[in-house]
This record gives C-alpha cells, sequence and structure tokens, in this order.
C-alpha cells in the first residue's frame, strides 16, 4: 500500500486509514485500488472479523474523488470500476466500519454507506454536493444505497439541492450508530462487542442482506447511457474547468 492507504492489523481487527489529510482525504484511484485489494484478502480470511475505515487528521473522513481521476479516464468506465471495488467493500464476511470525523461526502459517503455500521464525531457533515461543484451524476446502485442507509427524503436533499446533513439528523434516521466526541472511545467499545459475536451469524446474516441488496441495487438499463451523456456535457466540463481554477461553476444544462 502507498503512504496514502494506511493498512494495520491487531489479532482480529483491521483498519484502513485514508492518509491524504492535506487533500480532506479525496480518493485516488490507488487507494480505491488498495481498498479492493484489501477486501479482496479479507474476503477469503476467517481470521479477520472487523474492518474499520477512517480518515487522518481529524476534518474529514473523505472528501471525494480527486478529480484528475475523472480528467485522465474514462468517467463512466471509472465509475463501473469504483462500483465493482464498493461491492466487494459491501459483500465482506466481517462486519464493516466507517470512523467518521469531518467532512464525508462523494466518494466518501459511498464508502461509508457501502460498510455495515457507521459512527461519527458530532461535527461530521454528509452528502453529495454535486450538483454545484462538479455538475456530474452518480451511478444509480450509489443512489439507491445511499436511499437504504438515509432514506429517500434526506437523499434527494443531499442531491437536489446540495445541502449537507449533520451528524444528529443522520444518527435520527438510523445512518449512523453513534455520535461520539471521542470516537476512539466509542469505536473500541463496538469493536470489542464485534469480536466476541459469532462468525457463523454474522457471515450469515450479510449475505442474506448482500442477496436483497442485489436485486434492488442494480442500475437500470439507462444508467450507463445517461452517465455517459452526464460525462461528456457541458455541466461537467464546466464544474472540472472551475474547480481547478478554484471558481464557482456556471452551469447551464
Amino acid at each position: 500500500m502507498s503512504e496514502d492507504l494506511l493498512v494495520r492489523r491487531d489479532g482480529a481487527v483491521v483498519e484502513i486509514t485514508f492518509n491524504r489529510p492535506e487533500r480532506h482525504n479525496a480518493f485516488t484511484k490507488a487507494m480505491y485500488a488498495g481498498i479492493w485489494e484489501t477486501c479482496q484478502g479479507l474476503a477469503e480470511d476467517p481470521t479477520a472479523k472487523v474492518l474499520v475505515l477512517r480518515g487522518a487528521g481529524g476534518r474529514a473522513f473523505a472528501a471525494g474523488n480527486e478529480i484528475s481521476d475523472f480528467v485522465d479516464a474514462d468517467a463512466v468506465a471509472y465509475e463501473t470500476w469504483i462500483h465493482g471495488m464498493l461491492r466487494a467493500l459491501y459483500t465482506l464476511p466481517q462486519v464493516t466500519i466507517a470512523a467518521i470525523d469531518g467532512v464525508c461526502v462523494g466518494g466518501g459517503l459511498a464508502v461509508a454507506t457501502h460498510c455495515d455500521v457507521r459512527v461519527a464525531t458530532p461535527h461530521s457533515r454528509f452528502g453529495y454536493p454535486i450538483a454545484k461543484t462538479l455538475g456530474n451524476a452518480l451511478s444509480a446502485p450509489i443512489v439507491y444505497r445511499c436511499r437504504a442507509v438515509f432514506g429517500e427524503s434526506i437523499t434527494r436533499r443531499m442531491l437536489l439541492t446540495a445541502e449537507l446533513v449533520g451528524a444528529e439528523q443522520a444518527q435520527s434516521v438510523g445512518a449512523l450508530s453513534a455520535v461520539a466526541s471521542d470516537l476512539d472511545a466509542e469505536l473500541e467499545s463496538l469493536v470489542s462487542r464485534i469480536v466476541d459475536l459469532s462468525p457463523v451469524t454474522v457471515r450469515t446474516t450479510k449475505r442474506q442482506l448482500a442477496d436483497r441488496s442485489e436485486r434492488i441495487d442494480t442500475a437500470p438499463a439507462f444508467d450507463e447511457q445517461v452517465l455517459r451523456e452526464v460525462y461528456s456535457g457541458p455541466d461537467f466540463h464546466e464544474g472540472v474547468r472551475a474547480f481547478l481554477a478554484k471558481e464557482k461553476p456556471t452551469f447551464r444544462g
């Protein structure tokens, strides 16, 4: 793994740290690949019971994707590839925990919603503000997963008004299992309970939940064509231009 993605193991607990605090831990393709590689190893590892994902620096879990990765690649193919990584994370036999301290938006929120459990500090915020930043669109399965975690009303607000949601409201709708000022203490308590649980119960339950998700989180037939239109259209190009220039974008639709 690179310095941008730190992976450590302590007995049955594996921890991944997103380590780009100067960029609010925005994901690069190499970081996504590192998460996927870790998931592939854990999928066949019965001795691991918990995977914790967190961001370094205390300001962000992860703030979206590194924009240059979209500029330099087929954006739709990249979205499809990212979804493969998210499915690998979601279908792990271990209990996965997103430990969120700060901003959790874009790709960061996609990763967090594909974890089993989310805990956060009180100042954490969540959302997909892409309608006012890049003018792109999410793949449908990521939208569906957000809806499953946050509910339809908040998902619509996140995407249709570009509003960020606070930790208290996220907890009130069940998206967070806990909000704690001492995130490490909350995490330690949670992990200590999980490692004593029956792996059979955990594996079976996760397989059942993943099977249900497989039916409802499949992209509709029109999804790829719509995304190609979005990523080749004027709003996304303007969003990228403005982002790189540190300007407010002027979207024309």
